[in-house]
């Protein structure tokens, strides 16, 4: 939210909760556009207090809130406030990172067992980089190369099989330049011909490595892929 909408949001959001002896278990009426509209902006900020929902305290955050706006004397001054803030935000940065450490660790242990597991499985080969491949469906077209433009349908899914990227969910296929993706994609599309299923697994050094992709893909996952190839377009 940008600095005018966190302000309605934070007025919004006391008005309403301040208008509750118990807000948080009551069900939100949703009649009329201003219990909507309220509703929404309730939404917003919880959103982004989601990702530290375990460090705060809600109630305390409402009473803050109704301090100011009622007009009444603060219970911690700026300079206080300011430096709880960054104490917090320390402990908070620290946190995460431990847990982001914890996270790229397991990772490395699930995917190195998933490798393990995978390459016994009947139709599964491995090239030299650790690429993992399975033939489900094989063409008749060309093979591209590594600058080409290729068009393409796929699935990709972690080792325990969450979907963090489909076209099929998007209802479009994706065009891309072979060698401006990751190289288990450069590696793998290149041994695929048009019209052709393939399953690849893998490793993190030619997926997303150490510094892994956001969102669901963290630091050292393996990935799963089904890719069809479609199309290699003509530049």
């Amino acid at each position: 939210m940008n600095r005018s909408t966190r302000l309605v949001a934070t007025v919004g959001a006391t008005a309403l909760l301040a208008a509750c002896n118990n807000p948080f278990s009551k069900k939100a009426e949703l009649e009329t556009e201003t219990q909507k509209f309220s509703y929404s902006i309730g939404v917003d900020i919880g959103k982004s207090l989601e990702n530290i929902s375990e460090d705060i305290d809600v109630n305390t955050i409402v009473a803050g809130l109704n301090d100011v706006l009622e007009k009444k004397e603060l219970a911690l001054d700026d300079e206080a406030r300011r430096q709880v803030q960054m104490t917090v935000a320390q402990k908070l940065r620290e946190k995460h990172i431990k847990k982001m450490e914890e996270k790229a660790k397991s990772a490395v242990e699930d995917g190195k067992k998933f490798l393990e597991e995978n390459a016994k499985k009947s139709g599964v080969k491995t090239t030299a980089s650790g690429l993992q491949y399975e033939v489900l469906k094989e063409g008749t077209g060309a093979k591209p190369k590594a600058t080409d433009v290729v068009t393409v349908n796929y699935k990709g899914t972690l080792t325990n099989g969450e979907t963090f990227d489909s076209s099929y969910d998007r209802g479009q296929p994706a065009t891309f330049q072979l060698n401006q993706v990751i190289p288990g994609w450069t590696e793998g599309v290149q041994l695929m011909t048009v019209g052709s299923k393939y399953k690849f697994v893998l490793p993190s050094a030619i997926a997303y490595g150490e510094q892994g992709a956001g969102g669901k893909i963290g630091p050292n996952e393996t990935l799963v892929f089904e890719v069809e190839l479609l199309d290699i377009n003509k530049q």
